[in-house]
């Protein structure tokens, strides 16, 4: 194997996964087990295998440290900042999830001592720039229900504009998107009116 002069940053990846409880958004959280940060609470995730592919590395993370498997994820920012982590330059690269949360049940596993769901609005102390890595995902997830069908799985077949808008409420959309959230939905074709003042996702 060919050996560099210059040294190389790790690579990890995370899983940033929301879901609705109660009627308010939440994260999956797992407590770290181990320093850095023992004790306190970070996202899923960990350091890339030499032959692991990105999207490969991330669902083997979720599922060894929470237990949970065929979320579907998607790629959608690097986090890189020098001194993010305190061990070595690490780069991560995060991955966003949006599912139901009934019958969604973490389980700590691997070197996570805990995993839960936790309220969007008020997160626990957490690990590394993760306070960062949040709120970057929270405005990415708002942006998918504004512009994708990201809130398909949330909504019943058939619902009002204000059903929508009280959706898009619950995951903290500011109120002036709100309003254009329906307009905005049907110039994308993402929802179809399906009878009168109601509204259902594109097929």
């Amino acid at each position: 194997m060919f050996s560099y002069q210059y040294p190389h940053p790790a690579v990890t990846t995370d899983a940033i996964v929301f879901t609705i409880l109660s009627e308010a958004l939440h994260v999956l959280l797992i407590q770290r087990g181990n320093e850095p940060y023992r004790g306190h609470w970070a996202f899923p995730g960990g350091f890339i295998e030499i032959d692991e592919d990105l999207a490969d590395c991330v669902a083997r993370e979720l599922q060894e440290e929470t237990g949970l498997s065929g979320i579907p994820l998607q790629q959608f920012h690097t986090f890189g900042r020098p001194g993010r982590d305190p061990r070595e330059r690490v780069i991560t690269v995060a991955y966003l999830g949006f599912v139901p949360g009934a019958g969604v049940r973490p389980c700590a596993a691997d070197d996570a001592a805990d995993a839960a769901w936790f309220r969007v609005a008020a997160p626990p102390p957490l690990a590394f720039d993760h306070h960062e890595v949040l709120h970057l995902a929270h405005q990415r997830l708002i942006n998918l229900v504004s512009t994708s069908a990201a809130a398909r799985p949330f909504l019943p077949a058939s619902f009002s504009g204000e059903t929508l808008r009280e959706f898009a409420g619950i995951i903290g959309m500011p109120p002036d998107a709100r309003a254009r959230l329906v307009d905005m939905l049907l110039l994308r074709g993402v929802i179809e009116k399906g009878g009168e003042a109601r509204y259902r996702f594109a097929a």
